[in-house]
């Protein structure tokens, strides 16, 4: 038997080059390995002020974006299209530890960004409790491991402590204790700013969309920060590095090489390490790019097929809710 990992991602924008590098391009990899459930998390996407024609919007376009990229359509859903997620959070909400839910930082930091923003804005009551729902994304499949990142660890605990505490309440080691699937992952930074992680939320010459136009990127490449001027002696800058980074993971091994013995030599021209790493982007990004726009032109067939796998993959979730409807006493699912 395969062991069982479900990752999911939200439907904010274009998949950029840090989301792609520290998650997309694994699932490719990971679904031939493991038994994979993928999925678009549009719950997720409402903790946050939403328009919902909007969301509608970027829920597919994160769908086709990810089939661009190689995920399997048949082990993509789109979260809404399971509702069992919201139902099964509410009964695992049940036996959370409200104080494990006071101390997750990350409810913390987005409220703090909010307000920072506008000291008058709304904070979603969602925006605490959506850890219980990442519980039942994870739980409902009966995940044996999630690929998380260090800043993500905290929630993939508390699913931990949901588990356990649901497993010893209704006598029954139901649902696995899933554990955290590392693995080296990139970490790639901002190409305006080389001391920060590259995200959208700072601004769009903070990322790089693979989906964008080639030139923008060249230029975002061409002008990407270098040296900051207060890199220790010795030591290679952030932006450096970085450059290096994006080049490896895009494949090229080979310039990687060559320009890193450059660098070690101190004859290594900036230029020419821009140079290469944008060719390496643009290699990598053009078949992506040209399935993307093969998945447009046909949306309504693709449409079908993920509501057609939401729906294979629902039926997984339906019988979760019966065993656990049959453990706590609730009415029978039919």
């Amino acid at each position: 038997m395969k062991k069982r990992v479900l990752s999911c991602i939200q439907p904010t924008g274009d998949i950029h080059l840090g989301n792609y590098f520290g998650a997309v391009k694994g699932w490719t990899v990971m679904q031939e390995e493991f038994d994979c459930v993928f999925g678009v998390v549009d719950y997720h996407a409402m903790t946050m002020p939403f328009n919902p024609a909007k969301l509608r919007e970027a829920t597919w376009k994160m769908t086709f974006q990810l089939l661009a990229c190689g995920v399997n359509p048949d082990l993509l859903f789109i979260q809404s299209m399971v509702p069992e997620h919201a139902e099964l959070s509410w009964i695992l909400g049940c036996v959370a530890p409200f104080g494990d839910l006071t101390r997750m930082t990350q409810f913390k930091d987005k409220s703090n960004q909010v307000q920072e923003a506008d000291k008058d804005a709304f904070i979603s009551s969602g925006l605490f409790y959506y850890p219980i729902l990442q519980a039942a994304d994870i739980l409902i499949y009966h995940a044996d491991y999630v690929p998380v990142g260090k800043d993500q660890e905290q929630h993939l605990e508390l699913t931990r402590t949901i588990a356990e505490r649901f497993n010893k309440q209704f006598g029954k080691e139901y649902f696995p204790v899933p554990q955290p699937y590392f693995t080296e992952v990139p970490k790639v930074l901002s190409p305006a700013d080389p001391t920060r992680k590259m995200s959208k939320s700072l601004g769009e010459k903070h990322y790089i969309n693979i989906f964008g136009d080639e030139a923008r990127m060249r230029k975002q490449i061409r002008t990407a920060v270098t040296d900051a001027g207060d890199t220790p002696e010795g030591e290679m800058s952030p932006g450096v590095a970085n450059l290096f980074t994006m080049m490896r993971a895009a494949g090229a091994q080979a310039p990687h090489d060559r320009l890193m013995a450059d660098y070690q030599k101190g004859e290594l021209k900036y230029a020419d390490l821009k140079e290469e790493v944008a060719n390496a982007l643009a290699v990598m990004m053009a078949p992506i790019r040209e399935k993307y726009e093969e998945i447009n032109a046909d949306k309504r067939t693709w449409k079908k097929r993920i509501q057609d796998s939401s729906a294979a993959i629902r039926e997984r979730a339906k019988q979760t809710l019966r065993d656990v409807h049959e453990m706590t006493g609730l009415g029978t699912v039919r």
